[in-house]
């Protein structure tokens, strides 16, 4: 047996380097683009909305806004030892980890996974874990991302780019919240529970109408064509590329008041009253539009009373349904070869009709 060539030193110009993690930009130092923030809060306030798409240009921020939330967020606590960051108070049903961890508990960040286009089947749902097997002969399940994005995110980069067979994975847990794996002598369920959260150039492709209609709320961003926007922008993101922490450092006090907004909004959340008229304007509004299913209305509903809720209102407004109904509409409306006029405009001429100007 040859023994191993002993490595000279590199030098320190040459070592290797391990690199620092760097904080996530923050939330409330984002420019602009106020549409998608109120999206992304509503549906961190209230995940059952159903998760959030975010379609516009290359370089508006798009990713950095889903980071910057999760970043945000206080941390959650969950079993310890347990791959699918079960609750304490609510384990899943027969998780032997969270039997074998029953008492202990640690807080942990909010899950943000990536969802690579080019993700396999098993990577993504999980499959049988080869090393165990062959080692030990040992018959073990390895948790796949959808495992990991429990309780938290499963962002899509290029969601309209994503593989049919992926895509029909996801309708499935989407619709479920649990994730059902039946494959190589393997057959178990686990929490899949997670804000989908997508974001895309709609010149590269459309998304698939069953994967579009599981999105709660739709946003449309732009590149700003005012220079003083252009400007703070730039100048923005330079000063946090020079210093991250620093920079995060100087947003601490309005990254803590928003995170406390946030907390305040999700228990003030289910004391939300809605009033049958709102209800019957949302109704109206989604027949103008011609709105399939009851979806329509029922994401108006839970995406008007989020907001209410970081308004610190104890009752939604029909100015609570003007502010929300682009997001929750303009991807369920059905496509009229007579009407010119693009989906948000739609939705707007409808708001007008049905609830009057603002």
């Amino acid at each position: 047996m040859i023994a191993p060539a002993r490595r000279a030193p590199l030098g320190p110009a040459l070592e290797p380097r391990i690199a620092l993690s760097v904080p996530a930009f923050p939330f409330t130092a984002i420019v602009a683009q106020e549409e998608m923030k109120r999206a992304l809060l509503i549906a961190a306030v209230d995940p059952s909305v159903g998760g959030v798409l975010v379609f516009g240009d290359r370089g508006t921020g798009k990713s950095t806004a889903i980071r910057a939330l999760a970043a945000l967020l206080p941390k959650i606590r969950a079993v310890a030892g347990c791959p699918y960051s079960c609750a304490p108070d609510a384990p899943a049903a027969e998780c032997p980890h969270c039997a074998e961890g029953r008492g202990k508990s640690h807080l942990i960040p909010v899950p943000v996974v990536d969802l690579p286009l080019g993700a396999t089947e098993d990577r993504v749902v999980g499959a049988l874990d080869l090393e165990r097997a062959l080692t030990r002969g040992e018959k073990a399940f390895e948790p796949g991302l959808l495992a990991r994005a429990n309780r938290g995110f499963l962002y899509i980069d290029e969601v309209n780019l994503l593989e049919d067979h992926l895509v029909d994975l996801l309708l499935d847990v989407a619709a479920s919240g649990v994730n059902t794996v039946e494959r190589e002598g393997l057959s178990l369920r686990h929490p899949a529970r997670f804000v989908l959260v997508g974001s895309g150039n709609p010149e590269e492709g459309e998304l698939r109408p069953q994967l579009l209609d599981r999105f709660g709320l739709a946003c449309e961003v732009g590149t700003p064509t005012d220079i003083a926007t252009r400007i703070e922008v730039v100048r923005r993101r330079d000063a946090y590329e020079r210093d991250p922490e620093g920079f995060c450092a100087a947003q601490a006090k309005p990254e803590k008041a928003l995170q406390k907004t946030i907390l305040s909004a999700r228990e003030r959340l289910r004391g939300v009253a809605v009033p049958d008229a709102v209800l019957e304007a949302a109704a109206r509004l989604c027949l103008a539009l011609g709105t399939d299913g009851l979806r329509g209305e029922l994401t108006l509903m839970r995406t008007a009373r989020a907001a209410a809720a970081l308004d610190s209102a104890d009752t939604v407004a029909l100015s609570h349904l003007r502010q929300v109904a682009p997001s929750a509409l303009r991807h369920r409306l059905r496509r009229n070869p007579l009407d010119e006029s693009g989906s948000t405009a739609r939705v707007a001429r409808a708001v007008e009709e049905v609830l009057g100007a603002a």
